[in-house]
């Protein structure tokens, strides 16, 4: 049996963590109620069932306007990763690190997308495009009664994975990224 290519081996991985993070959505929109919080480690982990626009931490922008104009961002941009990977994935010198983060960054991209997009649809409150993000995951922490927060927006999996593959990036993988700056510079 023949080994699956590079890039059939970074799709099934886009696909699974995006159904991974619809599965998960699905389970809370269907098993909770809006802003119901589920203790899973004590104080320190929660499951806490919001919706949000669909910006970052939850922030809205413009209106239905900004909201068209952030989903139709998020497609344009979902399908310039998706070019840049296969055309990165041609190139034998493209180090897997890269393709992994930036697989990670573009199925985070897509899980987000299906909520703005069909969320609205799938659940009778939208139309097309104009549905909310489903968040669930909250890591408050409590110390000595006091509470200190470690990261207070609740967010998804699909913004987890961008944010890991975003940090990849940066952290382990960006000599690949300078390293193409620097041939850019000398051509000018």
């Amino acid at each position: 049996m023949k080994k699956p290519s590079q890039g059939t081996r970074l799709l099934l991985l886009g696909i699974l963590l995006v159904v991974v993070d619809q599965v998960i959505k699905y389970l809370v929109k269907t098993n909770m109620e809006l802003g119901e919080q589920i203790y899973v480690i004590g104080q320190w982990f929660r499951l806490c069932f919001v919706e949000n626009e669909g910006m970052a931490f939850g922030m809205a922008f413009g209106g239905q306007v900004g909201k068209f104009l952030l989903s139709l961002f998020r497609i344009v941009l979902s399908g310039a990763l998706i070019w840049w990977i296969r055309s990165l994935c041609k190139k034998e010198t493209t180090p897997t690190g890269v393709l992994v983060g930036l697989t990670l960054i573009t199925a985070g991209a897509i899980g987000n997308i299906i909520d703005s997009l069909f969320y609205g649809l799938i659940w009778g409150y939208a139309p097309f495009m104009f549905g909310k993000v489903v968040d669930m995951f909250f890591f408050p922490i409590i110390r000595d009664g006091a509470r200190v927060i470690f990261f207070s927006p609740v967010f998804n999996f699909a913004d987890s994975c961008v944010t890991v593959g975003a940090f990849y990036l940066i952290l382990f993988q960006w000599k690949f990224f300078a390293k193409d700056e620097k041939k850019v510079e000398k051509k000018h």
